[in-house]
């Protein structure tokens, strides 16, 4: 079966354009025309037929948590009774802002969250008061993040 990027045909250009727009969203379009080579125009052009693809999903800003206070970074593995608990789960986990991220996997943990507090007493009520308070949660597993060595997105 077809990936979904076999549907995308992206050209030299195109990879270019996407290089240097992963590297700095807020680039102008015309610096990136000029680099290239082409014009703006085109530019847009190839944005909008890549955005249509669905192989662009939108650009943001990026906050920094330290500057907010937020300097602990786990990972909690989460034990839950039965398999059917799992969609219940989730959407008690969406409410705890402190939860980043939420992946179904595979091995002992039926759910594996990533979470941001500002310190480990934070962390302590988040997993005391919220998570481990989850209807279907049996048990849990933390892991803390000393410091993130590698942060980047799949090369192009």
């Amino acid at each position: 079966m077809p990936s979904a990027i076999d549907k995308v045909k992206i050209d030299g250009i195109d990879k270019k354009i996407l290089k240097f727009l992963m590297a700095d969203a807020r680039k102008p379009i015309l610096e990136i025309a000029r680099n290239i080579g082409i014009s703006g125009a085109a530019i847009h052009q190839r944005l909008r037929k890549l955005e249509k693809s669905g192989l662009i999903a939108g650009s943001k800003f990026v906050i920094n948590p330290k500057i907010l206070g937020y300097t602990t970074m786990a990972y909690i593995g989460i034990f839950l009774d039965k398999a059917m608990s799992n969609p219940r789960a989730v959407k008690s986990l969406e409410k705890i802002p402190e939860v980043l991220e939420c992946h179904y996997t595979t091995g002992n943990w039926s759910i594996l969250i990533k979470v941001l507090c500002k310190d480990n007493e934070h962390l302590m009520y988040v997993l005391n008061k919220n998570i481990q308070q989850i209807e279907g949660v049996s048990r849990t597993e933390t892991f803390i993040s000393l410091d993130q060595q590698i942060d980047r997105q799949i090369m192009i």
